[in-house]
Formats: structure tokens, sequence, C-alpha cells
């Protein structure tokens, strides 16, 4: 992984009890950050961040605009994870909108009053809706499809609003299928990599939506941390929207082939209907803007990050 150094740095990450947010704090907290966590706790808990991490814990949202205001007065940089996830926004709509929205606007009115050196706004593939174009580059036009997708885009473009109008200097990372340790398949709202992990570690067969021959980009949360703390320190960043994937393109068959010879079990899944949200077909991203403008490319390949996601699954067991 990349050698950063955020000594003395004061950082807040917003949504920093969350699968990918804890494992930002902890990255932040192990390069020489001074952390300020701030999540209401809703899919994110203190478990997921390791005990000997040093960080400060503020319980609260995103909506809360003068608690946001005093926590990015205090810092030097942000990372805004907070969001309702798409599982949430598509069943209610208006705490995604408040949420995704209304929280994204709050960071930046704060940003803009105080001054802060750099923001880092976690957006999602899921604005690209279905691709005319394989693998999906920045440019592609965007066609939302959930209230999610839409709440993540609007956020970017308050992004770019605010660095256009009143040089708010602020960055947008695009992730695609974040998976990894802290993802616990126990949250009901956690991705098909966990699902697929828990069923085939207790013989149950693995659901799978539609043929299963519906490809996506899966990145290892390393990469996705990696690549995420590189843009908050890269000057190259600023004002700029990044997809942050892997270039791979993986069906769910295959990934779920590969889960099974980790566990070493025969495992014959049960086909169910299409989902009714995220129902694309094909999602690869292209990386070459972050790779050649921030130096940056995933290290971790798909079935070593898997190999890695089932041992901290089994760990936890022990």
């Amino acid at each position: 992984m990349t050698d950063l150094d955020l000594s003395g740095k004061k950082v807040l990450v917003t949504g920093g009890a969350g699968f990918v947010g804890s494992n930002v704090t902890e990255r932040a907290v192990r390069a020489g950050a001074e952390v300020t966590v701030v999540d209401d706790l809703f899919t994110g808990s203190l478990d997921n961040i390791d005990d000997d991490v040093k960080y400060r814990f503020v319980e609260g949202s995103v909506c809360d605009e003068k608690l946001i205001s005093g926590l990015v007065r205090e810092a030097d940089f942000v990372v805004h994870m907070a969001a309702r996830n798409i599982i949430v926004s598509t069943k209610n709509p208006r705490n995604d909108y408040e949420v995704n929205i209304g929280g994204t606007l709050n960071v930046l009115m704060a940003a803009r009053e105080f001054g802060i050196k750099r923001i880092v706004y976690t957006s999602s593939a899921s604005v690209y809706g279905n691709p005319r174009i394989i693998p999906i580059v920045e440019e592609e036009r965007t066609h939302t499809f959930s209230p999610y997708s839409v709440s993540k885009l609007a956020g970017e473009n308050y992004c770019n609003a605010f660095y256009e109008s009143y040089g708010v200097p602020v960055t947008a990372v695009r992730y695609s299928n974040v998976y990894g340790p802290k993802q616990d398949p126990k949250n009901p709202y956690c991705g098909v990599i966990s699902k697929f992990i828990e069923a085939i570690d207790n013989d149950i067969a693995p659901q799978i939506h539609g043929d299963g021959n519906q490809t996506r980009d899966y990145t290892y949360v390393d990469d996705a941390v990696d690549a995420t703390l590189t843009a908050l320190l890269s000057p190259k960043s600023e004002g700029t929207v990044f997809n942050l994937g892997t270039g791979t393109e993986t069906t769910v068959v295959e990934l779920l082939d590969i889960l099974a010879s980790l566990f070493g079990k025969e495992v014959t899944p049960e086909h169910i209907d299409r989902r009714d949200i995220d129902n694309i077909r094909r999602r690869v991203l292209n990386i070459e803007r972050i790779r050649s403008r921030l130096r940056w490319q995933p290290q971790i390949g798909m079935k070593e990050g898997l190999r890695r996601t089932v041992e901290w699954y089994l760990s936890r067991k022990k």
C-alpha cells in the first residue's frame, strides 16, 4: 500500500464507524492523524474499530448542522462518508435525501466557512446506471436508477458547485462494490460477498438473483482506503472525480466459485428473482484517471481479497 503520512493532521471522518469508514479511521490513525469520528451508528458500530486505535468519537448525525459546523471547524481534512446505503435509501427516500444530500451540504457549508484544506466525498459507481461503454470512464453519462444513486450524484454536484463557486478544495471518489474485513454478514445491509460467505460456512444454498452472469468491479477495502487517503493528500486531486475500482469484471457465479473453493466445498446456489434495486447487468470501471494522476493502482486481486475476507470471517468465530 501507499506510504501515507498524516502526522499532525486533524482528520474528521463522517460515518467513520461504518464498514469502509472504520477502515479509513484505522488507517488514518496509524498514518499519524488525529482523527475524530462522527457517526449516528445507524449501520455503523464502534466494534468495527480495533481497540488499540486511539481516536475521538462523537455520536451524532451529519444532519445536525450545528454539530457538523463545530467539528469541521476543528479539522484540517474531512473524509465525508456518512450516508444511508442503497437498501435503506430505497425503503425511505426522504431519509436518504436528508442524510445523503442535506448532510453533504452541511459539511460543505462548514468547509466553506472555515477553510478546510481538503474534503474527499465518497460517491458510488451506481450513478452510472447501465453504461453504454465498458469499462466505464468518468465522462460516461450518469443514469440514476435508485434514490441512493440520485442522492450520491447530487452530493457530487454540490461538491463541484462549491469548488467552482467558492473554491472549496473537494475531491469525489466513486466506489465500486467495496468488500473485505469488517463487512459483517449479520448486518442486514451487508453486500453479496458477506452473504455468500455466511451461507457457504453454514451449508446453506447461496441465493443468486437472476442467472448470476451480471458483473461487478469488486474492490478490496484496503485498496479503497488507500486511494481515498491518497486523494485526500494529493494536490492533483482537487476539483476532480475519480473512479475507484480495479478495472476487472467478475460475474456473481465466478465470485461464488472462488468462495466455494476457499471453503473447499461444493456449492449449488438457489437462483431467485432479479433484484429490485441496483439491477445493473454489467459494471467495471476504467481507473486510468486515478492511476495516471495520483499514481494509485489496486494491489489486492480478487482471489487474495476474498481469501483475506474469509480468513477474517473465520477468525471471528474462534
